[in-house]
């Protein structure tokens, strides 16, 4: 007899032990169904996010900004990832005759699972127009090889 059990996202699979890691990023938080627009229209940044043997690697496609741009907090186990950059004009000496380059503000949050995450070691990285958070996993939340019982 195989349970099941509604996932976050409303699908029915069967109950296991995955499912705590596949339900992991699925909670983002004040994203009532919208995935790709903030509350003020402005397009979203795109996320991955890979589940390693050692840690979560979350990837945010933000080309044109800059490392100081961004802002991430863990507030419990609330991670908000955010950015705010003025769009200035750097150049006096010429009019746009049409400009749509863009760099409004966002945030995204997401909740971490206490006891899967070393949330005291995540790092972040950002180069090549993409943010690299890793995220490690706590020891006893990796996954463990299959270890052989002998039959007596």
């Amino acid at each position: 007899m195989t349970t099941i059990v509604k996932r976050n996202n409303g699908s029915l699979l069967p109950a296991n032990p995955r499912s705590l890691f596949d339900d992991f990023f699925n909670r983002e938080l004040f994203n009532w169904g919208n995935t790709n627009f903030s509350a003020s229209q402005t397009t979203l940044p795109s996320v991955n996010i890979k589940e390693r043997e050692e840690a979560f690697e979350v990837e945010v496609a933000a080309p044109g900004m800059q490392k100081e741009d961004f802002k991430i907090t863990l507030n419990g186990n609330l991670l908000t990832i955010s950015s705010s950059r003025e769009d200035k004009d750097e150049e006096n000496n010429g009019k746009f005759t049409r400009k749509e380059f863009s760099y409004q503000s966002f945030q995204r949050s997401f909740e971490l699972a206490k006891d899967v995450v070393d949330d005291e070691n995540i790092e972040a990285k950002y180069e090549n127009g993409v943010l690299r958070l890793t995220i490690p996993k706590k020891e006893d939340a990796k996954t463990q090889a299959p270890r052989l019982i002998e039959i007596q």
